[in-house]
């Protein structure tokens, strides 16, 4: 794989340069636009190496041709991706070497971020003491709202089936930051072959997720908020890591999948995805802080191995971090508790949309986020219906307010602020309303 290397540098000195790239994604497409020289310093560096090299912006303006304000407050302008031209030996020093050179704030190396699929449980239908609805309450939610068209959820995982009956008509747009042609990431991503804005689902992951949040309830039950539209993001290509599957994909080309999402009008972005924080700037912090400052709500699963290891974007400020419990209220033992879980929510044996059209159970944190994210989208609809917008702050305030707690803490590291209640949640948001 040829490597990339993401640099940021001092605004001032952005500003100064007269070197201005495309995004590496349009970039890729019209290499007559292709530059080869970035500032003084930097080039005689890679030239001592014999390393050739590509400058590209690492991402893209949300209108054409400016940037907005949003963009420079968190100063998205700054990031460039380099991409060498060939498979170059990268000398093990070489990143801290960029690092030392004058106007440089930070570089990090592209990595592979790895994401655990969980298996398919079952086709048969499992004996629970309540269905997941009911634990949380959403019947009397659905009785208010069950979601607007104005409300769009952005999913981004392994990729929806488009053709699911349970999902046909509810996806607005779909965009996929895997198969990416010119990147040569055939290397470690087995499925990729070129480059095609199709979300394609392979292993049900992104399906599964989907149709908690939205599903029509035509053979399970109805999603969480029906009535509100998907965005489909494959940001996971599906592997092997001995006998599991596991979604893996870079950590910068997911951030891009943030932001389009962003861009593209997401009220509510759920990523069931967790990845392990490897030194350097914390995963997803820049376009994170981005979605946030624009109102959007992140959702995100707290990671699966049951210890405090810490997943991103769940550890990071501002996120909703999610647990799970199982049928019986209970936190399961597989949620992992590093991130500050803010709610936990229905993820054992969750009975779901899933690839060729059909329906499995699966199980993880994965299932739990989009529980919660579909409450999420539920309020904002809510809050819509009444002439009003509410903002993250006011959600989760709702949600740490209302949740039944596990224990008699008022927040526990494993369970956060407790359990959903989505009836309690609606309460409380319509006498805010009020």
């Amino acid at each position: 794989m040829k490597h990339h290397f993401v640099v940021r540098i001092e605004k001032k000195f952005k500003d100064s340069l007269t070197v201005h790239p495309l995004h590496w994604k349009e970039m890729l497409t019209d290499r007559s636009k292709m530059i080869e020289t970035f500032f003084s310093e930097f080039d005689a560096l890679f030239s001592s190496y014999q390393f050739k090299f590509w400058l590209s912006k690492e991402y893209g303006r949300d209108h054409q041709g400016t940037w907005t304000d949003e963009e420079l407050f968190i100063g998205l302008d700054c990031f460039y991706r380099i991409i060498l031209q060939e498979d170059y030996t990268i000398p093990s020093n070489f990143i801290n070497e960029i690092q030392k050179l004058p106007h440089i704030v930070d570089v990090r190396d592209l990595i592979i971020g790895e994401a655990p699929i969980p298996a398919q449980v079952s086709q048969q239908a499992s004996i629970t003491v309540k269905k997941p609805g009911e634990l949380i309450y959403l019947p009397y939610a659905h009785l208010l709202t069950k979601g607007t068209s104005s409300i769009t959820i952005a999913v981004l995982d392994t990729g929806v089936n488009l053709d699911h009956p349970e999902l046909k008509g509810k996806i607005v747009k779909h965009a996929d930051f895997v198969n990416l042609e010119g990147l040569d990431t055939s290397a470690f991503m087995s499925d990729v072959k070129q480059y095609e804005d199709w979300p394609v689902d392979v292993v049900g992951h992104g399906t599964h997720v989907s149709g908690i949040i939205a599903a029509k309830g035509l053979q399970m039950d109805e999603g969480v908020c029906p009535g509100c539209k998907i965005l489909a993001v494959r940001v996971l290509a599906t592997m092997k890591s001995g006998e599991k599957l596991v979604g893996a994909g870079i950590v910068d080309n997911i951030n891009n999948g943030i932001k389009w999402a962003v861009d593209q009008g997401a009220d509510i972005i759920n990523m069931s995805l967790g990845i392990k924080h490897t030194g350097g700037g914390l995963p997803h912090q820049e376009v994170i802080d981005y979605a946030l400052h624009k109102n959007v709500s992140i959702v995100a699963a707290s990671g699966n191995d049951g210890t405090e290891e810490k997943y991103y974007p769940g550890a990071l400020p501002g996120v909703i971090a999610v647990g799970a419990v199982d049928d019986g209220g209970n936190v399961t033992s597989f949620t992992s508790y590093g991130a500050n879980i803010t709610v936990v929510a229905p993820g054992l044996n969750v009975y779901s949309s899933f690839t060729n059209n059909g329906y499995a159970f699966a199980s993880g944190t994965s299932q739990a986020s989009p529980f919660v994210t579909g409450v999420v989208g539920l309020l904002r609809s809510y809050a819509l219906k009444k002439g009003r917008k509410i903002g993250n702050e006011q959600i989760r305030y709702i949600l740490k307010s209302t949740s039944d707690k596990i224990n008699s803490r008022l927040r526990d590291q494993r369970g956060g602020y407790g359990l959903i209640n989505v009836a309690d949640a609606f309460k409380l948001l319509d006498y805010m309303l009020n």
